[in-house]
């Protein structure tokens, strides 16, 4: 891991800092990249977002999306922008980012957060029903007992069968 990015953990790690002290910290440290580099955008849209400043934060993470990050990191950024735009009332946006995410690779590191923010998605949307199936999907290979039974019934929440 590069200096940097310790320095920018450390800020998120620091819990005595002030909401308005960890925006000022990562910008400070992303004014130390290229004003449009995608790594510097996501780490002061997530300070943004992490404040309750939506609407910054909207901007930075697409800024960043469109600048291009790692699979992890763009990842990350569309489940936050995501999170964001439904707060925001962009409500079908949010519910199809995160529908594409949850599709995109389902064994992937963070597959069960896309999954989790999808559900959210999708009863903010009205889709009670199919949130719980995706829940229960996610959660169901977590389970120590009935991973075949709970996934089989969120399989026939999807369908309308349950």
């Amino acid at each position: 891991m590069s200096d940097w990015q310790e320095r920018v953990d450390a800020v998120w790690e620091d819990t005595s800092l002030t909401e308005q002290q960890v925006i000022e910290r990562i910008d400070a440290l992303a004014a130390e990249r290229p004003e449009d580099d995608p790594v510097g955008l996501f780490e002061r849209a997530g300070a943004r977002d992490s404040a309750g400043l939506e609407a910054e934060a909207e901007v930075l993470y697409r800024r960043a999306l469109d600048g291009g990050l790692d699979d992890e990191r763009r990842a990350r950024a569309t489940i936050q922008l995501a999170s964001t735009i439904r707060n925001l009332g962009k409500i079908d946006e949010a519910r199809e980012l995160l529908r594409a995410e949850y599709e995109r690779e389902p064994r992937g590191p963070l597959h069960d957060a896309a999954a989790a923010f999808y559900a959210l998605a999708l009863v903010s949307s009205g889709e009670s029903e199919r949130a719980a199936s995706v829940a229960l999907q996610a959660l169901a290979p977590h389970l120590p007992r009935y991973t075949r039974s709970v996934t089989g019934y969120a399989r026939e929440i999807a369908d309308g069968h349950a």
